[in-house]
């Protein structure tokens, strides 16, 4: 949580990001990742000024426990003085108990985005999903967070100005707009609606201009002429030699005896596609099922 510090910016864990949106199809499959299709409501995890704390901190819970499909988890909640934005205990279940920041206590708008990381805590440990290292499992909680409809919570509560600041989550502000905007890509959901930040909207559409960029880099037909151009320039030189092109998601390879293949990161799941270098192309994902069209 930073609380009045810096607040960092801009895309540098986007590769474990990735690697997160990837590992969540893989465990998950596509089906069940197309149950998660309608976000958590500003309605469902709204808290006011006047609602008891503890009540209120258990009802947000409950709402959220529903959303991730945890119906026999119980959440039980509490504040104490702490150097984190929150903490849970990872036990057999069906009781989980969620510790808050003291913070919270009077900044009640953002407790559902704190019990939004700490459930899908409980969730990816059900499922028995992690990454090695406490740094990247933050991050694959982050992600699954936003990826799974809960997320918008946590970009929400990102608050800056010349006097103060506020964020909550591993991932930077830009970069759960990143997500988001996967998501809504992916859904057809508009989440730019239920923010009360301005930074947050902000953040949002920053996230959106990059996820965009990940549908126009070639061998995909939506590339740039400057994209095309390179990639017109690495095949050439991928035909007469071996190795990989420095600084572009795509990679050559030969298939054996037969014609050279493109390997490149699915724009949607970010698992790699392989297809031959034989002009225009139809590739479907194995993992998520997105269709592209490509000219190799």
């Amino acid at each position: 949580m930073a609380n009045g510090g810096p607040v960092e910016h801009g895309y540098p864990h986007l590769d474990t990001v990735r690697a997160a949106i990837t590992a969540l199809y893989k465990r998950l499959s596509y089906d069940t990742i197309r149950t998660f299709d309608t976000s958590v409501a500003p309605a469902d995890v709204a808290f006011a000024d006047h609602d008891d704390l503890y009540l209120g901190a258990q009802r947000v819970a409950r709402e959220l426990v529903q959303h991730f499909r945890l119906p026999d988890a119980r959440m039980i909640v509490s504040f104490r003085e702490m150097h984190h934005a929150a903490n849970v205990e990872l036990a057999a279940g069906p009781e989980y108990f969620i510790e808050l920041n003291d913070r919270f206590r009077t900044h009640r708008r953002d407790i559902g985005a704190a019990l939004a990381h700490e459930i899908m805590h409980v969730y990816l440990h059900r499922l028995d999903l992690s990454f090695p290292g406490t740094r990247d499992n933050e991050i694959l909680t982050d992600t699954a967070t936003t990826y799974l409809g809960a997320g918008w919570l946590l970009l929400d509560a990102f608050r800056e100005d010349g006097a103060s600041s506020q964020k909550l989550g591993y991932l930077t502000p830009e970069e759960f707009g990143y997500v988001l905007a996967k998501r809504s890509l992916v859904f057809g959901e508009d989440p730019s609606t239920w923010f009360t930040s301005a930074q947050a909207y902000t953040a949002y559409t920053k996230g959106v201009a990059r996820a965009r960029h990940d549908e126009q880099q070639p061998p995909l037909t939506a590339a740039g002429w400057v994209g095309r151009r390179r990639y017109a320039k690495d095949r050439r030189h991928a035909q007469d030699h071996l190795g990989r092109p420095v600084g572009v998601p795509y990679d050559f390879t030969p298939d054996g005896h037969g014609p050279l293949r493109v390997s490149f990161p699915c724009p949607t799941c970010h698992q790699r596609i392989r297809v031959p270098v034989r002009g225009r192309v139809r590739a479907r994902c194995g993992l998520c099922r997105t269709v592209l069209e490509c000219d190799t």
